[in-house]
């Protein structure tokens, strides 16, 4: 995975900013130094910092924008991680914090509650299609899907099907980090080095239209039909008496933002009842207000069986996940001594609770949802603008949730080889993009794409200034071949 990260050199605006750019840290060491020796960073190449290339370190967001320590002002144009959904600053998600922190600070969920809990519980389920009305919280998104994949196991076990424990999930699909989610996830590069991981993870291909069977390209329903239809196959094939649940985005990130083709999740509904195997949308990314409603499966019309989600819930102010399952999945822990033998020491922590309702209040208040559904035509139309380039071969997404791939030649739709794809994306373009003001993210996981992912309070005047700032960039990039 590459991100956007390294040093610029032009000024794209200023701001006041904390630490300064001579500030230390309390033992006196320059930042950029005590970075390098003592950060460990999440998929991150840390060898460049030992070749005068200091990691950017941002200060200060607000709104739409962020500044690093050197006081230069950039767009985030990927809300920090698809999270920052109602952009950064935000003074009441702040406040919310600190009265939550003087009134309960912590406790735990092991068979005791506290208010915010259940006011985030009671909430998230009232926004929850179907009969979604169980929150299991956690503290991330992988933590989500790993315990929704415990509670598929547990289920089917409850309920007189102990066979059923295998999943299937698509190609490229990023769904975490721990063992079990890893195995979910569809990126063996990701896995290789953490192998041998949780048995039973089996891979279908995944919504990519561009590349996809030529005689399907141009014809969405068919496509869709073709890719749903690649789900039963598997798990006939695996025997439907072993499978569990599927494992799907509605928009899959991890390749470049492949959207569902008409038809595609009502056929994979139609499956999932057929076979009694759960249908679990993963929806950490796509969330709260990212494709335009509060869950992005009712923006798919599609009911699952548990949702998975965490960043947008609380903008990031504070770190939550959830799982959220259906009555029917609960119910065997309704009577008995039956419990669910699985929990996080600081899942439903009551602070980032308490800004969960807080961030819920603003998009509320705000209208956010309608916003994202009012403008993401207009956001589409404007990267649309893109493909007069000859590098840019698909502008692809929903929402506030795009995927810019870019081919070596447009017209074969050939794709660049490995190296010429790390020459472009580290050697080129995430600096190129950062150094233009613009913090994205350049994506080789599949084939090469940029990602856009902006905060939700955007439109068409950022629309047009990040369609802009891409446009100086990829301009130039066929020259850094």
């Amino acid at each position: 995975m590459t991100t956007t990260s390294s040093t610029p050199s032009s000024t794209h605006g200023s701001g006041t900013t904390s630490p300064p750019e001579t500030a230390r840290t309390p033992a006196g060491t320059a930042y950029a130094d005590a970075a390098r020796d003592h950060l460990w960073m999440h998929f991150t190449r840390h060898s460049p910092l030992y070749d005068s290339s200091p990691v950017p370190i941002i200060v200060r967001g607000e709104g739409h924008r962020i500044w690093d320590d050197k006081g230069r002002e950039y767009i985030d144009g990927l809300a920090g991680l698809f999270v920052v959904q109602v952009g950064h600053g935000r003074d009441e998600l702040a406040e919310a914090a600190a009265r939550q922190a003087k009134e309960l600070a912590f406790f735990p969920l092991w068979s005791y509650a506290h208010p915010k809990a259940i006011e985030l519980a009671e909430r998230l389920a009232a926004g929850a299609p179907g009969d979604l009305n169980r929150v299991f919280f956690t503290t991330g998104g992988g933590e989500a899907v790993e315990t929704a994949w415990k509670l598929a196991k547990q289920y089917f076990k409850l309920t007189g099907k102990p066979s059923k424990h295998k999943v299937i999930s698509r190609a490229i699909a990023y769904h975490g980090t721990p063992q079990g989610a890893l195995s979910i996830t569809g990126i063996p590069g990701a896995k290789e080095m953490f192998e041998p991981l949780v048995p039973g993870a089996f891979k279908v291909p995944n919504t990519n239209q561009y590349r996809a069977p030529e005689h399907l390209r141009d014809d969405d329903k068919a496509f869709g039909r073709w890719a749903a239809d690649r789900i039963a196959e598997a798990i006939e094939f695996e025997g439907p008496d072993t499978v569990a649940a599927v494992f799907l985005e509605p928009v899959q990130n991890s390749g470049g933002c492949f959207p569902p083709p008409p038809g595609y999740f009502e056929r994979v509904r139609e499956i999932c009842d057929q076979y009694d195997v759960l249908l679990v949308s993963d929806e950490v990314i796509c969330s709260f207000g990212r494709i335009g409603s509060m869950f992005a499966c009712d923006d798919f019309t599609y009911v699952p069986d548990i949702i998975t989600c965490a960043k947008g819930m609380t903008s990031g102010y504070s770190p939550i996940g959830a799982m959220i399952a259906s009555d029917r999945l609960f119910e065997p822990f309704k009577t008995g001594t039956t419990t669910f033998p699985h929990g996080y020491t600081f899942g439903g922590h009551p602070v980032s609770a308490a800004v969960a309702m807080a961030n819920l209040d603003i998009f509320d208040r705000e209208g956010l949802n309608d916003h994202v559904r009012e403008n993401a035509p207009r956001f589409r139309a404007t990267l649309d603008r893109l493909l007069d380039l000859p590098i840019v071969g698909d502008v692809r997404g929903a929402g506030y949730f795009y995927g810019i791939e870019l081919v070596k030649d447009k017209e074969t739709r050939e794709t660049f080889d490995d190296a010429e794809s790390e020459r472009l994306l580290r050697g080129y373009l995430s600096k190129a993009l950062f150094e233009a003001g613009l913090y994205c993210r350049a994506d080789d996981r599949g084939d090469p794409v940029i990602q856009l992912a902006p905060p939700l309070i955007i439109g068409q005047t950022e629309f047009d200034d990040i369609e802009s700032r891409l446009r100086s960039v990829l301009k130039d990039a066929e020259k850094h071949l």
